[in-house]
């Protein structure tokens, strides 16, 4: 846990430890969300990043194919 301050226009000062931890550089693109009465950020990855990491799902062209038929044939009921 790290304490900081709001800056006299709204900015949020992260401390260098937890930039450094989320590995948020200079010019990192990050999502704000808020949870409850929580501020999440977290960075956005660039393409490069995502490219690099194993799917999360793995599938077949033909079982893409049959997903899509599926999905054309429940919008048009």
């Amino acid at each position: 846990m790290a304490e900081s301050r709001v800056g006299s226009k709204g900015e949020l000062f992260l401390p260098k430890k937890i930039r450094e931890e989320l590995g948020l550089h200079p010019h990192t693109k990050v999502i704000y969300r808020v949870e409850g009465n929580r501020l999440v950020v977290e960075p956005i990855p660039s393409l490069e990043e995502v490219l690099k990491k194993q799917p999360s799902v793995e599938i077949t062209l033909e079982e893409f194919h049959e997903f899509r038929r599926e999905l054309s044939r429940r919008a048009e009921s």
